[in-house]
């Protein structure tokens, strides 16, 4: 058996590394999942990111400046001119 240590560290480190997959981090996938989730809800409609940020919370802990930049890197957001 693991020792409980060890094997939570390495589900923390599992968070935060690309899938092999896709590319996408544990992260990012909720974050997208939930985006995706919520837009359906609003009938196609954008999501404002203070909405996204309370509902990803429920999820992961990620402060407002972490989701922003994530939703840039993503390309999930769009700049205004």
């Amino acid at each position: 058996m693991a020792c409980p240590s060890l094997n939570s560290s390495l589900k923390d480190i599992r968070n935060f590394l690309p899938d092999v997959r896709d590319g996408l981090t544990r992260q990012e996938r909720v974050v997208l999942w939930v985006l995706h989730e919520t837009q359906k809800e609003r009938g196609g409609r954008n999501v404002p990111t203070a909405m996204l940020w309370g509902r990803v919370c429920e999820h992961i802990d990620i402060s407002p400046d972490e989701l922003s930049a994530m939703l840039a890197r993503l390309g999930a957001r769009k700049d205004l001119p």
